[in-house]
């Protein structure tokens, strides 16, 4: 009996050490690839930001056009971007989104744009109305990509589509913490909120830019680069996070695992002993008996 328990717990440790091997190996590989993720989506910032300052400079200077983009259209649906990671093992990355989205959209009504093989799935099984299932795996997502989107986005919600736009990732806070966050991409309230303000009469003169051909068709042909350039970022954050996550998972793992072979391995140790005890104490009975 002791013999086969200790050969139970022997192949439990092997299959554990086993386990261990793989989920390191993850850890090692999401730990190398984070580094540049995080690289990238710092990199991909000032773009956006350059983007964003010069739609906020053309309405601060130009409060005489209404752009398509700043006005609250009259339709209550909305439609969700929502970038999730292609794999699991990642902790609580897909599953934090998610239990996010739905405290977002509870009582609307919404289409989602997934962006990742698991936002697919998600609203796939759940029967949500998807506007394209084109950009199903985030890692494959390039530059070309988004302002694709960009421009997809700002054509439907011209032609009345739906109402509002959200974005929804994870945002990279640090190595340990990744928060599920979203963003609205249009209206642009806030830009039209930059066009009410009161401005120096003075500066606004020195300032003063002639847009070729006017103001609103360069305000109109920049929203789509600034949405691009928004849906980048954010996509490349998603992925850092989405690393970091994966990595502080397969590193939790790992620790676990080694505890577990420690465990096993005491118990292992008292179980071999016990039998080398118990063949002692019978080797002594017999030759006593003899």
């Amino acid at each position: 009996m002791a013999a086969a328990n200790m050969k139970a717990v022997k192949l439990r440790i092997k299959s554990v050490q086993n386990t261990m091997q793989i989920t390191k190996a993850m850890q090692l590989v999401a730990a190398s690839k984070l580094r540049k993720a995080k690289e990238k989506a710092d990199l991909s910032k000032p773009y956006f930001t350059i983007m964003r300052e010069t739609l906020v400079d053309i309405a601060k200077g130009n409060t005489d056009f209404q752009s398509p983009y700043t006005k609250q259209v009259d339709n209550d649906k909305w439609l969700y971007v929502v970038i999730a990671g292609d794999r699991g093992l990642a902790g609580g990355y897909n599953a934090n989104l998610f239990k996010f989205m739905d405290s977002e959209t509870k009582g609307r009504d919404y289409m989602v744009l997934p962006i990742g093989k698991k936002s697919v799935e998600y609203f796939r099984h759940r029967g949500v109305e998807l506007i394209t299932e084109e950009y199903a795996e985030v890692a494959k997502i390039s530059v070309s990509d988004c302002f694709g989107i960009a421009r997809m986005i700002c054509d439907a919600y011209s032609k009345g589509k739906f109402g509002h736009v959200l974005l929804c990732y994870t945002d990279f806070v640090s190595m340990m913490t990744q928060t599920p966050r979203s963003s609205s991409l249009l209206p642009l309230s806030d830009f039209a909120d930059e066009m009410k303000k009161p401005e120096d009469t003075e500066k606004a003169v020195r300032d003063l830019i002639l847009y070729e051909p006017d103001s609103e068709t360069v305000f109109n042909a920049i929203v789509p680069e600034y949405l691009a350039g928004l849906l980048y970022t954010s996509i490349n954050v998603s992925v850092a996070s989405e690393l970091a996550a994966r990595r502080t998972a397969m590193e939790a793992a790992t620790d676990n695992a080694s505890e577990m072979i420690e465990k096993l391995s005491l118990f292992y140790n008292r179980a071999r002993q016990a039998s080398i005890t118990q063949e002692i104490t019978e080797i002594v009975a017999g030759a006593e008996g003899n």
